[in-house]
């Protein structure tokens, strides 16, 4: 058996309301929510980036399992607004959690799909017997150009998860995993570029919808298992909209999906966005239900992986949940936005 041990989440407290950012664009707030499906998103602190979050949702997951730190081989960190252009979040990570130095790192990049291939690779070390547990990361401070369509949702947050292959301590047992790769040339960023570019409504059915419906399609017939067989879905959230399409494509039932709609309350948080749902599920689920995730990275990819709970999940010790983070949250202006984020228009 592999599977999920533990996890930990982040979410910065400080929102942004998509009527604040609209205001100051002068545009139609209620259209923006309309075709968004976001109310507010999180903004990170001054002092917070994908590192420090990465360290807090970290230090969550070693909270709730109680396993010797010492025995994590692998920290794995998805992202794509790591720290420094040339020096690795992921090691920094683990020495600051205190699990020693006799453990392999290093940082992984795939647009909002970074945290999923983190989680493979992991997995894959795992269940070779290379090492007795590792830590996979999805975090990322997202960045928007002033004035674009993303500027109402790109925001912050992290989600880390401990992997083993211990039957004892499982919580979600891996039961399949697929991916779908291609060169679709929906969002991309040059080289010191502060903001990303993207192909606008090409980043729905050729690029979204096309990977993540395949690969949940092609995951559920290699686990010989169908929609009615799964409890829970979490997919990527760019938006509101569409991971309820996808489901609407896949014929899920709306209630397996609801737990997507948390991005309305947060935003797009990256190489978290499907594992901040995914964290949201396993708060509440319990053992025998399962847990279809499917992630989405632009230029692209989808990473797919299907988790059937365990009894052990009971045994988890308390740590700050997903909706604690959602609920606890201060409200900034424009101005203090643009300098938490340091925002130059013109960039």
């Amino acid at each position: 058996m592999v599977g999920i041990v533990s996890y930990g989440v982040y979410v910065p407290r400080y929102r942004i309301k998509t009527e604040e950012i609209a205001r100051i664009y002068g545009k139609d707030v209620d259209y923006i929510k309309k075709e968004l499906m976001i109310e507010e998103k999180s903004v990170p602190g001054i002092d917070e980036d994908s590192l420090t979050m990465s360290v807090e949702a970290s230090l969550n997951a070693l909270r709730r399992c109680g396993i010797d730190r010492r025995k994590i081989g692998a920290v794995y960190s998805g992202s794509e607004s790591k720290v420094y252009a040339v020096k690795p979040n992921a090691s920094i990570i683990g020495e600051v959690i205190g699990i020693g130095n006799d453990f392999t790192s290093a940082d992984i990049e795939f647009a909002c799909k970074a945290g999923t291939a983190a989680m493979q690779m992991v997995f894959g070390l795992a269940k070779s017997g290379f090492i007795e547990y590792g830590i996979a990361i999805g975090a990322d401070t997202s960045q928007a150009s002033p004035g674009d369509i993303l500027e109402y949702t790109a925001s912050a947050g992290a989600a880390s998860f401990v992997i083993g292959s211990k039957k004892e301590d499982t919580i979600a047992e891996l039961e399949a995993m697929h991916s779908i790769s291609s060169d679709t040339p929906d969002f991309w960023r040059r080289n010191l570029q502060k903001y990303p570019s993207h192909a606008e409504r090409f980043t729905g059915m050729p690029a979204y919808f096309k990977h993540v419906t395949e690969c949940a399609e092609k995951l559920m017939e290699k686990a010989k298992v169908t929609t009615n067989d799964i409890d829970y879905v979490a997919f990527h959230t760019p938006n509101g909209k569409f991971p309820l399409r996808s489901a609407e494509i896949l014929n899920f039932q709306n209630e397996k999906v609801q737990d997507n709609l948390i991005v309305s309350k947060i935003g797009n948080t990256y190489s978290a966005a499907s594992l901040l749902v995914l964290t949201c599920i396993l708060d509440k689920a319990v053992p025998g239900q399962r847990v279809l995730c499917v992630s989405f990275g632009s230029g692209a990819g989808s990473d797919g992986f299907l988790f059937k709970i365990t009894e052990n999940i009971k045994r988890l010790k308390k740590a700050k949940t997903t909706q604690d983070y959602i609920n606890e949250k201060e409200y900034v202006d424009y101005a203090t936005y643009c300098k938490f984020a340091e925002i130059i228009k013109g960039e």
